[in-house]
C-alpha cells in the first residue's frame, strides 16, 4: 500500500468523522430530551393523584409505558421509587 493510498484512507475517515461526530451528539440530546419528556409526564401523573393514591385504568397503563419507554432509555432510578408508589394505587375506571 503506498503512502498516498494511506493518506486517502486517512482523509476519508477524517471526512466521516466529522460528519458521524455531530449526529452522535445530537442523538445524545434528543435521547436526553425524551428521557426528560418521559420523566416530566410521569411526575404530572403521578402528582395529579398522589393525594387520592387512586390512579384511572388508562392513566395507570400510560404510566406504565411511559416507565418502560424511560428505563429503556437508560433513565435513573429516581422514578423507580415513584413507579413503586403508583404501583400500589387502587386502580380506579
Amino acid at each position: 500500500m503506498s503512502l498516498s493510498t494511506i493518506a486517502t484512507i486517512i482523509g476519508e475517515i477524517g471526512i466521516l468523522l466529522g460528519v458521524l461526530v455531530p449526529v452522535i451528539v445530537n442523538f445524545q440530546r434528543i435521547l436526553r430530551g425524551t428521557r426528560c419528556q418521559l420523566r416530566s409526564e410521569m411526575l404530572r401523573i403521578y402528582y395529579h393523584n398522589k393525594e387520592s393514591q387512586q390512579i384511572r385504568q388508562y392513566e395507570c397503563e400510560n404510566f406504565i409505558m411511559l416507565y418502560k419507554a424511560y428505563k429503556a432509555l437508560k433513565g435513573n432510578s429516581f422514578i423507580d421509587k415513584i413507579c413503586s408508589e403508583v404501583k400500589t394505587w387502587e386502580i380506579v375506571s
